[in-house]
């Protein structure tokens, strides 16, 4: 079911935003040569603490995980697409890094996700990111009242496949509320016009998942969580959450 949410519990949502913003933000500054993936949670963390959230990724273990997501960030380097967890690995001069975070203020959930380089950028990378911020826009930009849920995915997954790069099947966006995933859900890519109507009240967060290499295909790493791409190439994420109002979007996870 899809809970509309009051003009009200959107401010309210936007708090919680605010803190994801301002913990990607710092988690991009401390990003560096040398600094570790654990380095960085911990960095999360503490923009978290500091504002009174509480994080919707520790502890989260849907029916595929076997065991609870350990982080308050999801830390995806190179070829990992999406849910990393930050461990140990100390990041490197040409990194691709994905970053994304959650935060629950006021018992309403942001969910947002950021890509960047460390140290010298390959431009094969920083096109693969550009792109992932383009996608994102444009499913932005679709998301307003009497659109559909299709309107959204099209849009996306048109910039994609446009720039020749592959995107992850079965993975997409969601809607987001008191929890971190609710109805509906958010494809990356699929024919317009279709699915659920957009209503002035929904909340959803709209996140593209890029390969560079162009294919869909991807694997899941020994620990249940992590996404890699199977060929090897970089991938890119990018995210915010969005509230869907008679005015046009609006983005809640914006600096």
């Amino acid at each position: 079911m899809v809970e509309l949410k009051t003009d009200r519990e959107i401010d309210e949502m936007r708090a919680a935003g605010r803190v994801v913003a301002r913990a990607l933000a710092a988690v991009r500054e401390a990003a560096r040569v040398g600094v570790s993936l654990l380095d960085l949670d911990r960095v999360a963390r503490g923009v978290l603490r500091e504002a009174g959230a509480t994080s919707p990724f520790l502890g989260y273990r849907p029916q595929f995980a076997p065991v609870p997501f350990p982080g308050v960030v999801c830390a995806s380097v190179n070829d990992a697409i999406v849910h990393g967890i930050p461990d140990g690995y100390r990041l490197r001069d040409g990194d691709l890094v994905s970053m994304d975070c959650g935060a629950k203020l006021g018992g309403w959930v942001g969910d947002a996700a950021v890509s960047f380089t460390v140290g010298r950028a390959r431009p094969a990378d920083l096109r693969l990111i550009e792109t992932s911020q383009a996608a994102l826009a444009a499913g932005i930009a679709a998301a307003v009242p009497g659109n559909r849920i299709g309107d959204i995915a099209h849009a996306v997954g048109t910039v994609c496949r446009a720039a020749g790069y592959g995107v992850p099947d079965g993975f997409g966006g969601h809607g987001v509320g008191r929890s971190m995933h609710e109805d509906p859900g958010v494809p990356n890519e699929g024919p317009p016009g279709r699915g659920v109507k957009l209503r002035p009240g929904m909340v959803l967060a709209i996140e593209p998942m890029l390969i560079a290499g162009g294919t869909d295909d991807y694997r899941c790493d020994g620990d249940g969580w992590t996404l890699r791409t199977v060929d090897g190439s970089r991938a890119a994420h990018s995210e915010h959450t969005v509230a869907i109002t008679a005015e046009g979007p609006r983005i809640l996870t914006a600096p």
